[in-house]
């Protein structure tokens, strides 16, 4: 394992907590390289890339490699990939554009961490491939949609998928400027998907009982500043649950840890700090002895559901704190690109 600091959040998680929580998702990773939701369980191209952050910040640098050589292993010849994969085996060959493009955040967290510039000129042919795909699905309004099959298209943009999207593209842009290789158009494009998720909400179709909706456009840096605190405080009751974490939709008694994790990162984006850290500890319910996570908590009766151990839950926890902690040279990923800055502290 190489040398590296790891995250530790005082009075809640130890540098040995993190690398537990590290170890039990490579403990999931198939020979392949693959990352599935959880041993024996479906694989698909977003989580694969959350969970191989995970391993970055975790030190488990060599897993991480293996994980984005498969992603680059599987990619089809026009960029994407199918949406889900088993054991080796395709379950949906549909290509979803925010799958698709995250693996431009996780090349670029890999290479700010480790900095292995190599690596990502090696990786770079399957970053700019899926970035050019996603956006042959963008819209004249800025949206892009979510899907694309054998029929075609979609038809639907989605706000939290387009949100996401958003900050895949900056940060392919930033990976570009490191390996040489600039994109222009994608700035535009890049431009254009930032005013539709402001300024037109009716692009996109309405997922607003789901908490992702809330926070994903500040998360994923389209909205800062007085927008972003307004957009928090304004469904802040809907959706957080006091002491458990917040509500993955807002009809229903479920708190879920990927998601609070999530809205840590985009709090501690916008300087909530002391709610960030809060909701952190408040999640903490749901960590097992061997560092996993379950998904979620209906607490209404006390019982965890789904009953599984996510990788992707896992993930979340790991790079939440990396950010609280200012520990790894990637910690900012989700807080400082936006700001045009060469380095994401």
């Amino acid at each position: 394992m190489p040398l590296v600091e790891l995250p530790a959040v005082p009075g809640v998680l130890t540098a040995a907590d993190i690398e537990l929580s590290g170890e039990s998702i490579a403990a999931a990773q198939e020979p392949d390289g693959a990352i599935p939701w959880f041993t024996g369980g479906h694989t698909d191209p977003w989580d694969h890339v959350e969970s191989a952050m995970a391993l970055t910040v975790a030190g488990l640098w060599d897993q991480a490699r293996a994980a984005y050589l498969w992603s680059a292993k599987t990619q089809r010849g026009n960029g994407s990939w199918p949406a889900q994969y088993r054991r080796g085996v395709v379950e949906n060959f549909d290509a979803d554009t925010n799958f698709c493009a995250y693996i431009a955040v996780g090349v670029l967290h890999f290479l700010t961490v480790t900095d292995d510039r190599d690596f990502a000129v090696e990786l770079w042919p399957t970053v700019r491939a899926a970035i050019d795909f996603v956006l042959t699905l963008q819209q004249d309004r800025g949206e892009i949609h979510w899907a694309a099959g054998e029929s075609g298209s979609s038809g639907d943009a989605l706000l939290t998928g387009c949100a996401s999207i958003h900050h895949s593209l900056r940060c392919a842009i930033a990976l570009a400027e490191v390996v040489g290789d600039p994109h222009p158009h994608w700035q535009s494009a890049a431009a254009r998907l930032g005013r539709a998720l402001r300024d037109h909400p009716q692009a996109f179709l309405d997922k607003s009982r789901y908490s992702m909706d809330w926070y994903y456009p500040i998360l994923g840096g389209a909205l800062r500043g007085a927008a972003a605190h307004d957009r928090i405080e304004r469904h802040w009751d809907t959706f957080v649950v006091a002491d458990l974490g917040i509500r993955c939709v807002s009809d229903a008694p479920w708190v879920t840890g990927a998601e609070t994790c999530e809205l840590v990162l985009t709090l501690d984006a916008i300087g909530e700090h002391r709610r960030a850290h809060e909701l952190f500890a408040a999640i903490q319910h749901l960590r097992d002895t061997d560092g996993s996570y379950w998904t979620g908590l209906v607490y209404i009766d006390g019982k965890r559901w789904p009953e599984e151990r996510t990788t992707w839950t896992a993930a979340a926890v790991v790079l939440a704190a990396d950010a609280l902690t200012r520990t790894t040279p990637a910690n900012g990923i989700f807080r400082q690109w936006h700001t045009g800055r060469k380095d994401f502290r």
